[in-house]
């Protein structure tokens, strides 16, 4: 199993500028091999192999007075710029076609030199790494140098290939693909159903009987007003000045505080789910249609903020991928339903207003939660029974009612709403 381990890089000043120097090469070749396979199409030439663009656009094109400054960096980030390129049309036929399943793929578009991310790929043999001290190493790039990063945590073999990447709140990260074999975890007897949500980002029901919800910590709002108060300061800046520069790189460094707390937040809970389940039961829920759609007005732009700031997309995707590495079984249900239909007998009471969170069935007079009734049904609807206990057990599990903490099962992880979750 292919992985990516990435780290804080702390390039000189020197360094710094070799680097600028190499994003540069790599962004003028990714756009003549765009500007070449346009050109063959309007010109109806035919199809131009990868060899062939890298013989034209880097060997003989160094050999000219307007791109001999390519010779100035390593030749291996330049290959790899025209393969992305190619690789990019590849994709994007393949979308059209339908080979490639999944979220349609646009056309490749040039890439600007005002773009505030920079990246580029060397691959193994043109790089070193070494280990100079507990938390520092240092990885030597062709005609840059020994580039020094933050060793946070060990690689776990020889990587295959490492990205410089120049992100856009003005830092370096460098990033190795490493192979990782699987480290399958201890076997459990548990399955859990997880419904998703916006006030609770994820309630949870266990086959053992317990339950738990984790409150959506709403990273987004935490930081708006900073966040307002930069922008704000940002408009008032003359664009393309060095203030303005400035102050861009401190807004950068918002968005990139927010993205990372949401990561963290979220990388934790799928490691518990895990550690502690042997089946999980997530609904697939189409979070950019949820996004796109919402409500209308000023509500329904507050609501498809909240939609991304939630996380449902990350989450499932680290249970999936974790999930593969630990060998636990990852099952997606449909979540059509399953806020409508009580989890005691089975019954679809119809559709009912967001405000609602709670609700009576008609038919068996159970006081249902609506995130746990609708986090058994996951986990029932991916085929796994709760237990032998039957109905006594997903009563508890779905009722509105608080239970107090026993060792009895039907009883919650937690009476309180869990704000922060504890890495396994």
């Amino acid at each position: 199993m292919k992985k990516r381990y990435a780290y804080r890089a702390y390039p000189t000043r020197g360094q710094q500028q070799s680097l600028a120097r190499l994003f540069g090469c790599v962004r003028v070749v990714f756009n003549d091999v765009i500007e070449a396979r346009e050109t063959a199409y309007r010109e109806k030439t035919g199809y131009i192999s990868a060899g062939e663009l890298q013989k034209r656009l880097i060997t003989q094109a160094k050999k000219t007075p307007e791109r001999e400054w390519l010779a100035e960096v390593s030749n291996v980030p330049l290959q790899q710029s025209v393969r992305d390129a190619n690789q990019a049309y590849q994709n994007f036929f393949h979308s059209i076609t339908g080979k490639r399943k999944g979220k349609g793929v646009g056309k490749p578009r040039f890439k600007s030199r005002r773009g505030h991310r920079q990246s580029a790929r060397f691959t193994r043999g043109v790089f070193d790494v070494r280990q100079t001290s507990k938390r520092k190493a240092q990885v030597r790039l062709s005609k840059v140098g020994w580039v020094t990063f933050h060793l946070s945590r060990p690689l776990p073999s020889d990587p295959s290939s490492v990205t410089i990447i120049h992100s856009s709140d003005g830092t370096y990260h460098v990033s190795f693909v490493v192979d990782v074999p699987p480290k399958p975890g201890p076997v459990s007897t548990t399955a859990a159903g997880v419904d998703l949500g916006l006030t609770d980002v994820a309630a949870i029901a266990c086959s053992d009987g317990t339950r738990e919800k984790i409150t959506n910590p709403r990273t987004t709002k935490t930081y708006e007003r900073r966040l307002a108060r930069a922008a704000k300061l940002l408009a008032r800046k003359q664009k393309g000045s060095n203030n303005w520069h400035k102050q861009r790189t401190k807004v950068a460094r918002i968005h990139s505080r927010i993205r990372n707390t949401r990561a963290d937040r979220t990388h934790k809970l799928a490691r518990r789910l895990i550690d502690e389940n042997q089946v999980i039961a997530v609904e697939d829920l189409n979070v950019a249609g949820l996004a796109r759609a919402g409500a209308k007005g000023k509500r329904g732009r507050g609501m498809r903020k909240s939609v991304h700031d939630a996380g449902w997309a990350m989450l499932t995707h680290l249970i999936q991928e974790k999930g593969a590495e630990a060998g636990r079984q990852i099952v997606l249900v449909n979540p059509a339903y399953t806020s409508q239909t009580c989890a005691v007998c089975g019954v679809l009471d119809g559709p009912k207003p967001l405000d609602v969170r709670e609700w009576t069935c008609t038919e068996c007079t159970t006081q249902l939660d609506r995130d746990y009734n609708a986090a058994v049904n996951i986990m029932t609807g991916a085929g796994h029974a709760l237990s032998a206990c039957g109905v006594d057990v997903r009563r508890p599990l779905a009722s509105a009612e608080t239970a107090q903490p026993t060792n009895e099962a039907g009883t919650h992880r937690t009476d309180l709403e869990t704000t922060c979750v504890q890495a396994a």
